[in-house]
Parts: C-alpha cells; sequence; structure tokens
C-alpha cells in the first residue's frame, strides 16, 4: 500500500534553503533533536559527513570554510551535543571563518518546562559568535536561517548560532518560499576612494612602511589579493594569523623589521597582543598608524592603544578595501624597492643549520630533521594543503614547511583540530596532498576522527611528533619555574600509529629521520588515512633571529 504524501516539514524547508545557499555538505552527528533534519537532507541529496564528536564537526565546518571560501555548516543536536559544539566556535570565530552551527533543541512548546535536554543553548553559544539565536515558529525558519548565511559572511567573517526547536522542524512547513540567490549574500561595506587616499597617504609619507592583514590576508586567495596590493603600492604586505604574533615562526625574521617600521597599515587586523598592542619594543615608539577595518570598534581600540599615532582610518570590509587601494595606488608605486626586499627576505629567513640538525637522543629525530623532508610531497600539487595543530610542534611545522593551502589553529591558540581539519581538507582539495602535523597530546583530542575518515574514504597524511608531554606547557614551567617544578605535562610514548591501524586506517613507527619520507610515500600509497607515529626530541618551539649583521 502506497503511503499518502507527506507535507513538506519544517526540516524539508531547512534543506531546500540550504540547497538555495549553495550548501551541499554538512558536518554533523546525530542526536534525537535533529533526526527530521537527516531524513530531509536524504531526499535533498545533501552530504552528510557524520562525526564522531560535535566539536569536530565545527572545526570540520571550519575548515571547510576556510579553504573554499563558501559558508561552512555544522550540524548537532542538543543540549549535551550543543554543549560540546560550542568550545569550536571560538577557534573559528578567531580566525574570521563563516560558520553556521545548526543545533537541535527542545520544542519551543515546552520551554521552561524542563524538557528533555532543555538549555539556554542561544545564551550559552553567544559570547562565541557573532550572532546567536532560537528559531520561534516554522514560519521564521527560512528567513532566520538565510540570515544566519548573510551575516556569517559579512563584514569580518565568522560564526553564526541558530537553535532549531522540535516543534519548526517537524510540523508542516510554512508557505514562505526559498530564498533566492540574493537573500544569502552578505551588504558589502567599500572603500570609497577619498578615505583609501588618506590611508596611503600615512604610508608615502614614511621611509619604512608596512601593511599587516589578518587570517583574510592568509587564505589562498587572500594572499593573491595580498600580492597584488604589495605590487602595486610596493609596500610589503605580512598576513598574521597565528597567537605567536610577531614571534610567529611562519614569518621567519619578521619581528626584526616590525620594529623599524615608520608607518603601519592595519588592514582588518586588530591591533590585539598579536602586535604587542602597539607598543615598544615590538614597534619604534613614534610609529604611526592608519587602519581600515570593517569594525568601527576596533579603531576605537586602537585609538585606545596608539592615541594621536592614529593617523587616518576607514570602515571597510577586508577585500573591496585592498581593492580600493590597489586602484588608488596604481601607476604610483611610491615604495622603497630596498625596504620592500629586506623585510621579504627577513619573512623567509630560516636557520641554516637547520638542514644538518640531528637529535641529541638515540631513538629521536630533531623536529626539522622530521619536517624538512616532507616539503617535497607538498610541492608535488599546486593545491596542496598544510594542516599544523599543537603547542611547540606545529610551530616547527610552520616554519618549515609551506603550501599554497594551509589550515592552522589560529589566534585562538587553541589546539586539537588538527584531525578534523585534514579531513575538510581532503574534502575541499581531493586530489590535493593533504599532510597534517600535530603533537602527541593534539592527537588525543580527537583521535576517533580517523574512524570517520576511514568510513567516508578520506585519505590524509598525519604526522604525529610524539616528545611523551604537553610540550609548550612543559617549556613554561621549565623556563619559568626551574626544572625541579616539572609537573602534569608528562605522556606516555603511546603507539597513535597502532591507534590509526585499529580504527582501520595506516599507520607507522618512526625513529630515525631518514625513515620519514619513504614512510610518508606508503602512507600516501595506501589509499588509507595514515598517521606517522614520530620520536620526536622535545625542543622548544624556534624563536628565529638572524645573526648580528645580517
Amino acid at each position: 500500500m502506497t503511503a499518502a504524501p507527506r507535507s513538506p516539514r519544517g526540516a524539508d524547508a531547512l534543506a531546500a534553503t540550504l540547497i538555495a545557499a549553495g550548501v551541499r555538505r554538512v558536518f554533523t552527528l546525530s542526536g534525537n533533536h535533529i533526526m527530521p533534519v537527516f531524513d530531509a537532507a536524504l531526499g535533498a541529496s545533501i552530504d552528510l559527513i557524520h562525526v564522531r564528536h560535535e566539536a569536530a564537526a565545527v572545526h570540520m565546518a571550519d575548515a571547510w570554510a576556510r579553504l573554499t571560501g563558501e559558508v561552512g555548516v555544522a550540524l548537532v543536536t542538543g543540549g549535551p551535543g550543543h554543549a560540546n559544539a560550542v568550545s569550536a566556535l571560538y577557534t573559528a570565530a578567531m580566525a574570521e571563518s563563516p560558520v553556521v552551527l545548526l543545533s537541535g533543541h527542545a520544542p519551543n512548546g515546552q520551554r521552561g518546562m524542563g524538557a528533555f535536554q532543555e538549555m539556554r543553548q542561544a545564551d550559552v553559544a553567544a559570547p562565541l559568535c557573532k550572532a546567536s539565536g532560537t528559531v520561534a515558529s516554522p514560519a521564521d525558519l527560512v528567513g532566520d536561517l538565510a540570515k544566519a548565511i548573510r551575516t556569517a559572511r559579512a563584514a569580518r567573517p565568522g560564526p553564526v548560532h541558530l537553535s532549531l526547536p522540535q516543534d519548526v522542524l517537524d510540523p508542516p512547513a510554512a508557505s514562505a518560499s526559498v530564498p533566492g540567490t540574493k537573500d544569502f549574500v552578505a551588504p558589502v561595506q567599500s572603500l570609497d576612494a577619498a578615505p583609501a587616499e588618506a590611508l596611503l597617504a600615512v604610508l608615502r609619507a614614511a621611509k619604512r612602511p608596512l601593511i599587516i592583514s589578518g587570517p583574510a590576508a592568509c587564505t589562498a586567495t587572500g594572499r593573491t589579493r595580498a600580492a597584488q596590493l604589495e605590487h602595486a603600492t610596493g609596500i610589503p604586505v605580512v598576513g598574521t594569523e597565528s597567537p605567536r604574533g610577531v614571534a610567529d615562526p611562519a614569518l621567519g625574521a619578521f619581528a626584526e623589521v616590525l620594529s623599524q617600521a615608520d608607518a603601519v597599515l592595519l588592514l582588518g587586523k586588530r591591533l590585539d597582543f598579536t602586535l604587542r598592542f602597539g607598543k615598544a619594543p615590538a614597534f619604534d615608539a613614534a610609529c604611526v598608524f592608519a587602519q581600515c577595518d570593517a569594525e568601527a570598534a576596533e579603531i576605537d581600540r586602537t585609538r585606545r592603544a596608539v592615541g594621536a599615532r592614529l593617523r587616518a582610518h576607514a570602515v571597510a570590509d577586508w577585500a573591496p578595501a585592498v581593492d580600493a587601494l590597489v586602484a588608488a595606488a596604481t601607476g604610483s608605486s611610491e615604495g622603497d624597492a630596498g625596504w620592500c626586499r629586506s623585510v621579504r627576505e627577513a619573512v623567509a629567513y630560516r636557520p641554516a643549520e637547520w638542514r644538518s640538525a640531528t637529535s641529541k637522543h638515540p631513538g629521536r629525530v630533531h623536529p626539522a630533521q622530521a619536517l624538512l623532508p616532507l616539503q617535497a610531497i607538498l610541492d608535488e600539487s599546486p593545491d596542496s594543503v598544510l594542516v599544523s595543530d599543537g603547542g611547540e610542534i606545529g610551530q616547527w611545522a610552520q616554519a618549515c614547511l609551506s603550501a599554497p593551502n594551509r589550515v592552522v589553529n589560529g589566534m585562538a591558540g587553541s589546539i586539537g583540530a588538527g584531525l578534523p581539519f585534514a579531513l575538510a581538507a581532503r574534502l575541499a582539495k581531493p586530489k590535493a596532498p593533504v599532510l597534517a602535523v600535530m603533537g602527541d597530546g593534539t592527537f588525543g583530542f580527537h583521535p576517533a576522527e580517523v574512524d570517520t575518515a576511514v568510513r567516508h574514504g578520506l585519505p590524509f597524511v598525519c604526522v604525529v611528533g610524539n616528545d611523551e608531554r604537553w610540550n609548550a606547557e612543559y617549556q613554561i614551567q621549565l623556563r619559568d619555574y626551574g626544572p625541579e617544578r616539572l609537573v602534569g605535562c608528562e605522556l606516555l610514548p603511546t603507539r597513535y600509529d597502532q591507534v590509526a591501524t585499529a580504527f582501520g586506517g595506516h599507520g607507522e613507527l618512526v625513529t630515525r629521520a631518514e625513515e620519514l619520507l619513504p614512510a610518508a610515500r606508503r602512507a600516501i600509497a595506501s589509499g588509507k588515512p595514515a598517521v606517522l607515529n614520530v620520536m620526536v626530541e622535545g625542543l622548544a618551539a624556534p624563536n628565529i633571529r638572524r645573526p648580528t649583521g645580517t
């Protein structure tokens, strides 16, 4: 007997709205509140990447957004599922990544009555999001979702949360039509010619000007735009996305030239702890500033930090601001070629002795020994991806390796997202090498996502730098309190390679530098998610300085 046709539910309207927004893939973990959405996604041919922990779903959506430029969507159940997911929002927020977290929710009709897994979810997520809310009725669902997507993309991109009560998803949908393409487009804050000229005037009056951008300049697309701006102005443009800030090993000896700059344009970059709040000695005490930011509040904060040294400012989104500055500068490049070259040389600088570095301990590998050979793999594709996660080993990876696409733990300074990042990278770049470098502590956050990778057929190579400790904290204790006060940082020499094998992946133990590249080649050839458990010497992150006189 044929079942009677079913009226479209709120969940079906939600799925249709995602499709209209160009969302074909959702990162999710199942749960009672969101089963109608799973059913609707199946009918709408939305690909559900079903993970093992809700935070991993958000991390995957984050990496997807950074690598594709699309909105990344995570879907989790309500109550504890939502709570598990929320912590990952901070990483996405600090990375300026457009993510939408959709959380199931107790029915609106039972609010305040002690419903199953009832929680003030919007309030929990609000401090970590650009916006956080709960759909009030089926009639509001489509419009609220479209607004969430627009908001995630607008101005400084970032995460948005929307809770989906069961009595919004289950009942028949209201008659509201599915939004058109324009309903998902974020409003643009452009930079007019006059303020663009004022910003450039501050730089043109200087001898050693710099343009510093934030995470927007660190994606593959962002780096291309930044390079165009540097070419048009003749002024070095440096993108930053590390909590190490001016001491970011990926930027080599940049701190040396930053302290010599006499004018800095903050282009979509907050004047925060990563830039030492604009103070000496990171900056020359007389250095002047200009700023263009999507948020007026950031300009106010800069003014509080540097006072009258802020000489010009404007509110505009990053990409149109770059375009306006390029247009204003074209044909009138006045930058000092020698200064620009010296900045580029400082950023590219790496100590020559890294090439011959060896570990002092048998059965251990110096971090540079472990990582430098892997550059050959990343060089094999114009679309390869480097994922870097963790404390000290993550900093070594960012200093030793480069790739056309890079996903790091970012300004948040959080750890644990590396495996989810790698899975999303494989989906975003299905034919390119994906290499993830993590610490042994970091690997422990989401090891079960190897199972997710096996189930979804997502091969990648994960290099675990195993020094049997939380090395970043160990180094802090050693430096600040002395060797007799080391506590709470020890880990076991766990066989993380065997963990991967147990989940159905490929794993190898590496104890000698010459084994690294062959092991990585075998890992790629396996066609499986692979973990290379590399026993490394637990060294502090590199603090790169050029020899005096360089």
